[in-house]
């Protein structure tokens, strides 16, 4: 089996629970903060080391408070830093989780997001045939580097997933991602708003017209959808006691690209992203325990 690159973060989650987010001015008490390692990239690797399937972690850890937290957090699930970036701090991400588990992010973005092409010399890429990527890095100043390096290694099957940021983005660096047609991962609202259309059935066929490959669109509880060109198929989702939902949408496009590679149909890898991510939202943070995903997986394959 050939092996997923990912490239991408390692942050510092500081998640603060709240009622509900602040108006400007007004003065709240928060119900309580815990600090957990995450960024999307990590989360996808870490569902992707639970179906025990072969990958590189590419994710610079930088300096500072937080850099050395993410180190001493990877060391003790045994993971070392990719690279060390020694010139530059790591950021962190403060993650507001309201009464109803929905999440908003603030990010101060470091080292974790930037990217270069001589981390991986030495790596032979065409022991690889998948990569993921996520359009926070893409937007950074690094982000063309990473297109370049994508350019130069067309036999990957790209994954993206861009975000809520994904109309932020600079256009031609979308652009010319698209070139590459990537499988697009991201859900309902971040679909109508690039595509500024008021129906999924028209976001996803405005979308393939640029990409020419697979979208995934996820719609929480609703469960998701698959668009291949043609047919825009539905899975159903899993009921779960929402605890918040950070990492949710990360653990289904990692659960998603593990199952393929273990050779399961688009409908079925759907089927047990659905239910892997629906695990991560009962669970504050997003990284999903090895014991809980060996008590649902049972379950999810046929």
């Amino acid at each position: 089996m050939k092996k997923t690159l990912i490239i991408g973060s390692t942050v510092l989650d500081i998640i603060i629970n709240i009622e509900k987010l602040p108006t400007t001015t007004e003065d709240c008490h928060i119900n309580g903060q815990t600090m957990s390692i995450g960024g999307c990239a990590f989360n996808v690797q870490n569902i992707i080391n639970l179906f025990e399937v072969p990958y590189v972690f590419c994710s610079p850890i930088g300096t500072g408070i937080y850099g050395d937290y993410v180190a001493s957090q990877l060391k003790k699930i045994g993971l070392s830093p990719f690279i060390r970036v020694t010139d530059q701090d790591n950021g962190c991400c403060y993650c507001y989780v309201e009464a109803n588990g929905e999440r908003t992010f603030l990010s101060y973005h470091g080292a974790e997001y930037t990217f270069d092409p001589i981390w991986l010399d030495g790596i032979n890429m065409k022991d690889f045939d998948y990569v993921y990527i996520c359009g926070l890095e893409i937007e950074e100043s690094t982000g063309k580097k990473i297109i370049s390096f994508l350019n130069k290694n067309r036999h990957l099957q790209v994954f993206f997933a861009p975000g809520p940021r994904f109309s932020i983005i600079d256009k031609e660096r979308i652009d010319e991602l698209f070139k590459l047609s990537p499988i697009v991962h991201l859900n309902t609202d971040e679909i109508l708003t690039f595509t500024k259309t008021s129906t999924l059935e028209r976001a996803v066929k405005m979308l393939y017209s640029l990409t020419n490959n697979l979208i995934i669109i996820t719609d929480g509880e609703n469960g998701s959808y698959l668009y291949d060109g043609e047919n825009l198929q539905h899975t159903m989702g899993i009921k779960a006691d929402v605890v918040d939902t950070i990492g949710a949408g990360d653990s289904h496009i990692g659960a998603f690209i593990a199952s393929r590679k273990l050779g399961y149909s688009y409908i079925k890898s759907l089927e047990i992203a659905n239910g892997v991510s629906a695990k991560v939202v009962e669970i504050k943070g997003s990284l999903l325990p090895p014991d809980v995903f060996k008590q649902i997986m049972p379950k999810l394959k046929p």
